[in-house]
């Protein structure tokens, strides 16, 4: 029997074939490649140099966010500032050098869910064209252990800047739900997901360097592998946090009580004429460094967020402001889902009112337009784009009770339908009639078997029609010389098998008489 093989020495053994597989490989240059590569770098050259020229003011930035961000008057007038403040400090030092005097202003956003945070940060980044990443405070851990690398955060905005790590290094790390890594006063040992993480993000939120390849990624191994197969050595690009502008969010339940409890204690602030409830609102602008080291923050952690941003809930007003005057209204977005089949979609004020109000219920903010727009219009998404309806009005009875609407529209659509069923079945008796010399009537039970047959089978009329009488032009003749008529009547029974309907006719009218039309 064999003896187990040492793992080490498989390991080895595994890398040397790797590399002589890659020795057998050499690398040609390509001018084609080439110049497409200088081409790319010209563009981000340019790129680069559009966005390092900021020359925005406070005003004209805010100006932007109010097109697409309803209320939220302070964050936006604080955000406007704080981010002209960073990339004209980012612009000054690269014509003039590092300043010593500057402190960075990392944002820290407080508010309920869907009041505009993300929305705010993703629409601040669009606007200075820096690359942006969102993520979730959740899934880090502490370096060395199981769940996300905070330093992943650093090498994902390289890969959103296509590459250009001058300009990933000007970009945005947004980081939500940041108030689930505050560390909890009960725990025993060390706590790698709370303040842990608040460890890791320390060091990239203020200045360092971060390895642009993952020692621990196996893809990172084997491009160091390669490039010192082609190069006889290995780089280590790194990316400098410096310019990377930071900013956390979140609900953070259960600080507002910590304030209330910190301010009523006081002799001053809050009078004892004060009302006893105080919005949680109030009480977020209230607070302070020493309220959010008590909620579970490291005070080194809370002193790199300098700027502090409330967020305030959205009314049932605010989200019928956004429906309507929002640029990034949710509307549009159905607009053209139903304008890709080619329906036309309008509202009517009072629909508008009544999603707002049943949003404003929901809770979510913002997202809760989302939840009830998806309970209205998922049905109809389905439906309407199989029927022939080309434009609809969105009514607050359809936003009452979607379903019933629904089928309202489709049997108004269904009626029309039969309509033109019935004009085109007219038509083709007249054409029957004219061509063959022999007029022919389709009877009620036999005009509404031909609607139901069209209607299910979504087939033209007249095409339909034609194949179902193609024998009758004949058998019509033959029963004329037998029993001549002004006019000959079909009823369903010809709809259901036109063949042995004829047969039978033909048979009755020459052995018994006619038969007798149902």
């Amino acid at each position: 029997m064999a003896e187990p093989r040492d793992p080490n020495q498989a390991q080895r053994d595994m890398m040397e074939n790797m590399r002589r597989m890659m020795s057998q490989f050499g690398t040609r240059p390509d001018p084609q490649a080439e110049r497409v590569r200088e081409q790319e770098e010209e563009k981000q050259r340019q790129k680069r140099k559009e966005v390092l020229s900021f020359d925005l003011k406070p005003k004209d930035v805010k100006k932007y966010l109010d097109r697409y961000v309803i209320k939220q008057e302070d964050a936006k007038r604080v955000l406007a500032t704080a981010v002209c403040d960073h990339y004209n400090h980012v612009k000054r030092q690269r014509e003039k050098g590092k300043s010593r005097h500057y402190v960075k202003q990392n944002v820290l956003m407080l508010g309920k869910t869907g009041v505009g945070k993300t929305f705010l940060i993703r629409s601040l980044s669009e606007l200075i064209g820096v690359p942006f990443i969102k993520a979730d405070a959740t899934k880090f851990s502490e370096t060395g252990y199981v769940g996300g690398d905070v330093d992943d955060l650093v090498r994902d905005l390289v890969h959103k800047a296509d590459g250009d790590m001058e300009l990933a290094e000007c970009g945005m790390i947004y980081i939500d739900e940041i108030d689930k890594i505050a560390a909890p006063s009960n725990v025993q040992g060390r706590d790698v997901s709370g303040s842990g993480v608040q460890r890791g993000l320390l060091k990239i939120m203020e200045e360092t360097e971060v390895p642009l390849r993952n020692p621990q990624d196996i893809q990172s191994q084997i491009q160091s592998l390669v490039e010192f197969q082609q190069k006889g050595k290995t780089t280590r690009p790194m990316i400098n946090t410096r310019n990377i502008l930071f900013i956390v969010s979140g609900a953070f339940e259960g600080l507002a009580a910590i304030t209330e409890k910190r301010v009523k204690s006081l002799e001053i602030g809050f009078s004892s004429s004060a009302p006893k409830h105080i919005p949680k609102e109030d009480l977020f602008r209230a607070s302070k460094t020493e309220d959010f080291i008590q909620f579970g923050f490291e005070p080194e952690f809370i002193g790199r967020l300098p700027v502090r941003v409330i967020c305030d809930p959205l009314s049932a007003q605010d989200l019928y402001t956004i429906l309507t005057v929002s640029e990034g209204s949710i509307l549009r977005q159905y607009e053209e889902s139903f304008r890709a089949y080619g329906i036309e979609i309008q509202f009517n004020d009072d629909a508008l009112w009544e999603i707002a109000k049943r949003a404003s219920n929901e809770g979510t903010g913002a997202r809760g337009l989302v939840t009830i727009c998806e309970k209205i219009f998922r049905d109809l998404k389905y439906e309407l784009p199989s029927s022939r309806l080309k434009s609809f009005r969105l009514t607050r009875e359809m936003v009452a009770s979607p379903k019933k609407g629904m089928e309202e529209l489709l049997q108004e659509e269904r009626e029309e339908k039969i309509r033109e069923i019935e004009l085109e079945i007219t038509e083709f008796e007249k054409i029957f009639s004219d061509k063959n010399g022999i007029a022919i009537e389709f009877d009620p039970k036999g005009r509404r078997a031909i609607q139901e047959h069209v209607l299910e089978e979504s087939v033209q009329v007249k095409p339909f029609l034609e194949n179902l009488l193609s024998n009758y032009p004949h058998g019509l003749e033959l029963i004329r010389k037998k029993e001549p008529r002004h006019k000959y009547v079909l009823n369903q029974d010809v709809v259901k098998d036109p063949n042995h309907f004829l047969e039978e006719w033909i048979k009755n009218t020459y052995e018994t008489g006619p038969i007798k039309q149902r």
